[in-house]
């Protein structure tokens, strides 16, 4: 199941863990990335905390926790190469996988066409 949020992160979820990155949008609209840092994996979020922060030739920019949960992974291959980002922003690309405090917020969230509406 793919969901996106209005600040332009995108969210795969496999049973209750969430993997969670920026969106292809939000990449071209930064930029060529310069710099990521993660979270803490165990670090508990609410949703709309920061989680993330990258940094672009254009602008600093946060990553919000899209929903609820704890921090069970991180993908340190962006740290070190933030380019991973901007070329695959929705695939190896991804920021961290947060482990849910409740699903049945996910319905809260925009499907692809819903986003795909939002940025038109």
């Amino acid at each position: 199941m793919l969901k996106f949020t209005e600040e332009h992160e995108w969210l795969r979820v496999e049973g209750d863990v969430a993997t969670v990155g920026i969106t292809a949008h939000a990449a071209e609209q930064l930029g060529d990335l310069v710099f990521v840092e993660l979270p803490e994996v165990g670090k508990a979020l609410s949703k709309g905390d920061d989680a993330a922060v990258v940094e672009s030739v254009k602008a600093a920019s946060e990553v919000y926790a899209p929903l609820d949960g704890e921090i069970v992974e991180i993908n340190p291959a962006i740290a070190d190469d933030p380019s991973i980002v901007n070329s695959d922003p929705q695939g190896n690309g991804w920021f961290f996988k947060l482990k849910l405090a409740d699903k049945a917020a996910l319905d809260a969230l925009m499907d692809e066409d819903a986003y795909k509406a939002m940025i038109a």
